[in-house]
């Protein structure tokens, strides 16, 4: 994985590309962002709440849903409070996490039986995500997502999209950070408002979480564990994030496609032109194959991983 992360636009107060780690003995670091951070989350919620309440008081007065969806601009200030979701699917895709839940705490694959594999995308939502998700839907292909809570703060259009279209948006923290550099309390931050940035758009409370550089420690597990998170690795890393080629995007996914195989891409975090015109040759020639292209919990659900795998160390090369 990358020793850096690129943002796609120059935010309010740039974030640094990776947080130093904070050496023993120092002084406890200001928390007073994460308090305005949180204090911010909680308002929004607030207002998300009300909003619920609002569209159901209207709901009552014989406006249909039909009608709200046909609002200017798509009805997306509605979605914001509540995204319509399938109900079954939600309720398989915990069912089949918490079973793998109860015997791992981490996934890198799922089993080797079936004919499933999960595409991935990290790092988003960015600039280039509405070009994947053009992919996606014209290819009739649910994806999974690893979302950074900031880069909602600017393209939380996308991730409505992405849950309207049946994509599951999973944790991948609230700025990036490496996670084995962080204490306990900073670790926890991380999750938790990502978590909450993903309710507030109407989403499922997120039960995946994926590791920016692949970074965690025991503290990490600890903290998955109180948030009931599963943390999801990868068996095929396609590179795109060096922007190698096409070609070589293309190659990579297809030499690790087997059974149960879990492909890291990224759909922003840097320019992703050349992950967007891999995706249709990926998909046409898994397919060929005969693999079927399905979200991580539909991948666990169908064919989960066998127990005893060992825990694979800190990714990030520390």
């Amino acid at each position: 994985m990358p020793r850096r992360w690129n943002w796609d636009f120059e935010p309010e107060q740039g974030p640094p590309a990776q947080a130093p780690a904070q050496p023993q003995g120092t002084q406890e670091p200001d928390r007073a962002p994460i308090r305005r951070r949180r204090w911010a989350l909680a308002l929004a919620l607030v207002v998300g709440a009300v909003a619920i309440v609002a569209v159901a008081l209207l709901a009552s007065h014989g406006r249909s849903s039909k009608a709200l969806s046909a609002a200017p601009g798509g009805g997306h200030h509605i979605a914001l409070a509540g995204v319509a979701r399938p109900h079954d699917d939600e309720l398989e895709a915990k069912r089949a996490v918490s079973g793998v839940l109860a015997y791992t705490p981490f996934v890198r694959k799922g089993g080797d039986r079936g004919r499933d594999i999960a595409l991935t995308f990290d790092d988003g939502p960015g600039p280039y995500t509405p070009q994947v998700l053009d992919v996606l839907e014209r290819f009739h292909v649910r994806a999974t997502f690893f979302s950074i809570g900031e880069m909602d703060r600017y393209f939380s259009a996308s991730t409505v999209r992405e849950l309207r279209d049946g994509d599951v948006v999973g944790d991948h923290t609230e700025t990036h950070p490496e996670m084995a550099h962080l204490s306990a309390h900073d670790q926890h931050e991380e999750l938790f408002e990502q978590i909450a940035r993903i309710e507030l758009l109407g989403g499922p409370r997120p039960s995946l979480f994926r590791p920016p550089y692949g970074s965690f420690n025991a503290t990490t597990l600890r903290q998955l564990r109180a948030l009931h998170l599963l943390m999801v690795l990868w068996s095929v890393d396609t590179d795109d994030y060096l922007q190698p080629g096409v070609g070589v995007i293309i190659e990579n996914a297809l030499a690790g496609a087997h059974p149960g195989a879990i492909i890291l891409m990224h759909d922003a975090g840097g320019a992703r032109s050349q992950t967007i015109a891999a995706l249709p040759t990926i998909i046409r020639r898994l397919r060929a194959r005969g693999f079927h292209l399905v979200t991580v919990p539909q991948l666990l659900a169908d064919d989960p991983p066998p127990r005893g795998e060992p825990l694979p160390p800190n990714l990030s090369g520390d």
